[in-house]
C-alpha cells in the first residue's frame, strides 16, 4: 500500500510528513507525533481534517488500536494534534511572544542614529541610496545552455545520500531574478519544492503545489536519472 502525505499541525509545529497507512494510532502517537510536536503521547488528541482551511473534522482518531488507513485518510489531509494538558509540556508557550518585552524606536529616532543599517546604506550608497545609473549592458548576459526542457535531472543537495530528482520544465530569464541571468524550473518527483511553477504571480510552468522549484544552472545535472521507488522509503519522513 502506498504511503500517505499528511500535514501535521500542533500549537508549536506545522510540517508535511509521510506515513504508512498500516501504522496504528498508538504507534503514530509514540513513534511519530510525540517527536514531531513535543506533546506527550498520553496528552495527544488527534483530529483528521480534509484540509487546513476546513473547520469540520473528518474523524477523531480516538481508538489507539485502529490503523491510520482505517480512517480513510488521503493525501494532503491534516492531522491536528491538540494537547489535553499543556501545563505539563508547556505547549503553545514557545510561540507566545505576548509577554516578551520589546525595544521600540520611532522612525525619527532611528534615522538620527549612526550605528544602523540605514546609516550604513546612506554612507555607502547601497540599495535605494545608490546612484541611479543605467548599466550599458546586462549584468548577466544569457548564456547558451545544454539543458533541454523535458530532460531528467538531479539537483545538488546538501544532505548526503538524498537525491533531488525531477524533470526540467523551464529554462530562461525570470521576472523575480531580473538581471541575474538564466534560471531552471524543475518539477520534482516528490513534494520537496516551494511552488507550483509560478513565482510572485508569474507562471513559468505548471505542476502540483510544492513540486516546483527554480535553481541556478550550476546546481543541476542533466542525465538519465530514473524516478526512484518512493513507496519503499517509509522511514524518510522529511519532505
Amino acid at each position: 500500500m502506498a504511503i500517505i502525505n499528511l500535514f501535521v499541525v500542533s500549537p508549536d509545529t506545522h510540517s508535511e510528513r509521510r506515513f504508512d497507512p498500516l501504522i496504528t494510532v498508538e504507534q503514530l502517537k509514540v513513534a511519530k507525533l510525540e517527536l514531531i510536536t513535543g506533546i506527550p503521547t498520553a496528552n495527544q488528541r488527534i483530529t483528521l481534517f480534509a484540509s487546513e482551511g476546513d473547520s469540520n473534522p473528518v474523524a477523531q482518531l480516538s481508538d489507539d488500536s485502529k490503523a491510520l488507513g482505517f480512517y480513510c485518510t488521503t493525501d494532503y489531509q491534516v492531522l491536528k494534534v491538540d494537547d489535553t494538558n499543556p501545563s505539563v509540556s508547556f505547549t503553545g508557550q514557545l510561540t507566545d511572544v505576548s509577554q516578551v518585552n520589546k525595544f521600540e524606536l520611532s522612525d525619527a529616532e532611528y534615522a538620527k542614529r549612526t550605528d544602523t543599517v540605514l546609516a550604513y546604506k546612506q554612507t555607502h550608497k547601497v540599495g535605494r541610496f545608490a546612484d541611479k545609473t543605467e548599466p550599458s549592458e546586462p549584468l548577466h548576459p544569457t548564456p547558451q545552455l545544454d539543458i533541454p526542457t523535458g530532460a531528467r535531472c538531479e539537483v545538488e543537495s546538501s544532505e548526503p545520500g538524498f537525491s533531488k530528482r525531477g524533470t526540467v520544465r523551464f529554462v530562461g530569464p525570470t521576472k523575480f531574478g531580473a538581471g541575474t541571468g538564466v534560471w531552471v524550473g524543475v518539477e520534482y518527483d516528490e513534494p520537496i519544492g516551494k511552488n507550483d511553477g509560478s513565482v510572485q504571480g508569474e507562471r513559468y510552468f505548471t505542476c502540483k503545489p510544492k513540486y516546483g522549484l527554480f535553481v541556478r544552472p550550476e546546481k543541476l545535472t542533466v542525465g538519465d536519472f530514473p524516478v526512484e521507488d518512493l513507496e519503499m522509503d517509509l522511514d524518510d519522513e522529511e519532505m
